[in-house]
């Protein structure tokens, strides 16, 4: 038995633990109910929990999560629009966030999956100094999709 300091008091019998928290207007609470004897503390448990509610809280406050942006490329894209793109992905990138890189073939340029490949080449040459390639270009169905994730903070450059 410990109390709210964490000086050790000792074994007694549960009716003493209870009359000597009951004396100093706290309660008692089991830390370790299977050792033997069973291992309490006298402790405010009401604020106890609010501690540990409190930490929790700050805890998912400092919590980031990471989300997949995408951005949807096209077999014949020119070069504005894809510098565009370009620009849109970095931003991404630079917030932390993963970015999928797409092209939907439609009709006949299923014929032309080799140029999708070109494309998703290019763009993975040009976001190189900014991501690393975490899945390689992939032809799924009509569409073709690469993920990139940021590079690490100690590689990356300004």
């Amino acid at each position: 038995m410990t109390d709210a300091s964490g000086e050790q008091l000792g074994i007694m019998s549960s009716r003493e633990a209870l009359a000597l928290a009951a004396e100093r207007n706290l309660d008692l609470v089991k830390i370790a109910p299977t050792a033997n004897p069973p291992v309490c503390r006298i402790m405010d448990y009401g604020k106890y929990r609010f501690e540990q509610q409190k930490k929790e809280k700050e805890a998912r406050k400092n919590q980031r999560v990471v989300d997949t942006k995408e951005i949807r490329l096209s077999l014949n894209i020119d070069t504005n629009d894809f510098n565009t793109k370009v620009n849109h992905a970095k931003r991404f990138l630079k917030e932390g966030n993963k970015v999928k890189a797409s092209i939907r073939f439609r009709g006949r340029e299923m014929a032309h999956t080799d140029l999708g490949q070109e494309v998703m080449k290019r763009f993975a040459q040009v976001m190189s100094e900014f991501a690393v390639i975490e899945k390689q270009p992939k032809l799924e169905g009509r569409s073709m999709q690469m993920f990139l994730a940021p590079l690490p903070k100690d590689k990356a450059q300004k």
